[in-house]
């Protein structure tokens, strides 16, 4: 063994990685589950039968490697999100997060640092970890806003290699404001990554920074088809940037690492993005119902432009949230202590969610504990 290894386990593990759970969230067989932001309407008949029909065609060619450029893909997608983007510019990936490996390999690494502003999305800091990037983590205000002075002072003061901002922000929901995101963009050294995994539900009033990619060629945009396009199953997320950008992303990319089934499946959604993005519109209005109910009933909530609302406080979150589950339904414990964060499920879903909540506050009050034993669900699990 290598001098100075130690393993775990009988295992020469990389020491940081002692002791790391791995990612994820509860996946409980509870009759209403919003607690992973999944688009709650499956695609309908047409949809499926056109999914079906060309990963079929694919599987015919099963025997041959997929295109590993992905290019009839990358048309396809800069064709869907328009404003002159072309192909050269679209990379596609295993979801949004292998498209967020990507840049962490591509320009990270020892040596360097990532930066972002918490609370966000809890993966950052893992990809930051298994690139072996440095992490610093900048602090939201109490809004969840990033103060523009702060953001700047701290991006000219670590001067990072990469720097990662969620628009709108994973657990909160919040939208960057241009400016914001302008003068970050200003004095940031490295490349500037603003993840709009959730750009499709944002409010008619916040812009996407796509935009500002003719600009700033250090820009990076990332989105994804698990959402808006009710694709998390098909796992395809991917990277808007300046070509020189994608072609960085290309080096560290695995050969092959999209498949031809994955490809076909993505394409055949795409085909059919107005029938799909019909149903964003409804989710847009009940997140914003359901954010009105929410603090109706005297909570705090966090003003969302995603398919999800951040609400509390909580004195005991946990008992409030296993107080839900007791009653079949799952939200995420996440986010800052004493919030809870639901996406926004079909009508009954949220009929089933806002009664399960009247009850546990009620049972709260009335200092009823709930059932313990649903604690055992979630044995090995980290929330």
């Amino acid at each position: 063994m290598t001098a100075g290894v130690r393993p775990a386990g009988g295992l020469p593990l990389r020491p940081e990685l002692v002791g790391v759970e791995p990612y994820g969230a509860p996946q409980l067989d509870v009759a209403v589950r919003l607690n992973v932001n999944e688009n709650p309407y499956p695609p309908d008949e047409q949809v499926v039968a056109a999914v079906a029909n060309a990963v079929a065609g694919a599987a015919r060619g099963l025997n041959r490697y997929p295109d590993r450029e992905a290019w009839a893909l990358r048309r396809d997608l800069a064709g869907y999100l328009g404003g002159g983007v072309l192909p050269e510019q679209v990379w596609p990936a295993n979801g949004s997060n292998e498209v967020m490996l990507h840049v962490l390999q591509a320009f990270g690494g020892p040596g360097r640092t990532a930066l972002g502003f918490a609370p966000t999305y809890s993966m950052y800091p893992e990809y930051a970890r298994n690139t072996h990037t440095a992490w610093v983590t900048g602090r939201r205000s109490d809004d969840f806003s990033i103060d523009l002075d702060a953001a700047v002072a701290l991006v000219r003061r670590q001067a990072p290699a990469v720097v990662l901002l969620a628009s709108p922000n994973n657990p909160t929901g919040t939208a960057l404001p241009p400016d914001t995101l302008a003068a970050v963009l200003e004095v940031a050294p490295g490349v500037v990554v603003v993840d709009e995994a959730y750009a499709e539900f944002r409010r008619d009033q916040t812009p996407s920074a796509l935009s500002l990619l003719p600009a700033h060629p250090r820009l990076v945009v990332t989105r994804t088809m698990s959402k808006a396009f009710a694709g998390a199953g098909a796992r395809l997320g991917y990277a808007v940037a300046a070509p020189a950008v994608v072609d960085a992303l290309r080096v560290v990319r695995l050969p092959y690492h999209l498949s031809g089934l994955t490809q076909a499946a993505a394409r055949a959604l795409l085909a059919h993005a107005p029938t799909l993005l019909a149903r964003v519109d409804e989710l847009r209005a009940d997140r914003d119902r359901l954010a009105g109910w929410l603090a109706g009933r005297g909570l705090e909530v966090a003003e969302s432009d995603a398919n999800f609302v951040l609400f509390g406080r909580f004195a005991d979150r946990h008992l409030v949230w296993r107080g839900l589950l007791d009653r079949g339904v799952l939200v995420r414990e996440t986010g800052p202590d004493g919030w809870l964060r639901v996406s926004v499920g079909t009508p009954s879903e949220i009929a089933a969610f806002r009664q399960a909540l009247d009850e546990v506050r009620a049972d709260v009050r009335s200092g009823v504990r709930g059932d313990v034993a649903t604690v055992d669900l979630l044995n090995g699990t980290r929330r």
